[in-house]
């Protein structure tokens, strides 16, 4: 899928599905996104720019609202999603002191998507992508990592080992279902006041992935949010996985696993894009501290 003039899809779904302007549009490097009123509704038109994307909006409209934002319009290529208007904040709400309600909701919203099968649902959408495709990137890192020495020195072979791990988890997935693929504290919404939403508290996801793979993964990158100030907070990470492991029913040692092959994975994609590993990378090193804890009881 190649990028488009903005102005002119935006002009062209407003006219096209009935919609009034809220507010200017702006775009992501994968999306194009505006605000607009659908017979007085505020909604947000979301038009991707990259095949990933398209894939979540697909994605999307498969939920149906069920645990997520209700899809009014979409086509192949872009929704019409109603507008989160609550004022509550997962975000804030880590960051001042209540890091484990935000954690507990994360795993509730989770929780929804997941109970939401191929059978309920109808056919997978289009452009799923299984876990292990996932992953590639990881393992290609990794084996170039391997073969450069300056490149293993700076992260101390971590994306190898979190590749070794991410191969054993992969190899052996357990509860596969329907992922998010990208939940964390501003993925999740408050949606309080739409029709339907009280079964949720009125929390509901965006900007999902499309992906179907082992369901231990989807709470892993909550642990690398909201920002890097709360996510390397002494000890948090211990507090959070045994929050994860109680609300969403996970083995412990299992969910350590599938962080340290994460936090490999978005460390990589950073370092392969020319970019610092960040905080991710730390909070890898963590997890790979704590499993060991885990192991030794």
């Amino acid at each position: 899928m190649s990028q488009t003039d903005s102005r002119t899809d935006v002009a062209d779904y407003l006219k096209r599905w009935h919609l009034e302007p809220d507010g200017g549009a702006f775009s992501t490097p994968s999306s194009v996104l505006a605000p607009v009123r659908a017979q007085g509704i505020p909604a947000m038109l979301k038009i991707a720019l990259v095949e990933e994307e398209a894939a979540g909006n697909r994605l999307m409209t498969w939920w149906n609202g069920r645990g997520a934002a209700s899809v009014l319009e979409h086509d192949d290529n872009a929704v019409l999603l109603e507008r989160a208007l609550g004022t509550r904040s997962l975000v804030e709400m880590a960051r001042d002191g209540d890091d484990e309600t935000a954690t507990r909701i994360l795993c509730a919203a989770a929780g929804r998507l997941h109970a939401i099968t191929p059978d309920a649902a109808g056919p997978l959408p289009a452009g799923i992508r299984d876990l292990d495709d996932w992953f590639t990137e990881l393992f290609q890192h990794a084996d170039a990592v391997r073969a450069d020495a300056v490149s293993a020195d700076r992260s101390g072979g971590f994306h190898a080992r979190a590749a070794d791990i991410a191969a054993e988890l992969l190899a052996d997935q357990r509860e596969v279902v329907v992922l998010h693929g990208d939940l964390h504290h501003g993925n999740v919404l408050d949606f309080t006041g739409r029709a339907g939403a009280s079964d949720s508290g009125g929390w509901l996801a965006i900007d999902p992935k499309c992906i179907v793979g082992d369901r231990a993964f989807d709470f892993t990158n909550i642990l690398c949010n909201p920002d890097a100030e709360v996510a390397t907070r002494p000890d948090r990470l211990a507090r959070q996985i045994d929050v994860i492991t109680d609300a969403a029913g996970l083995d412990r040692e299992r969910l350590v696993r599938w962080v340290v092959a994460w936090c490999g994975l978005s460390s990589a994609w950073l370092e392969r894009a020319g970019l610092l590993a960040g905080h991710t990378l730390a909070v890898g090193l963590e997890a790979e501290k704590l499993l060991a804890d885990v192991r030794r009881g």
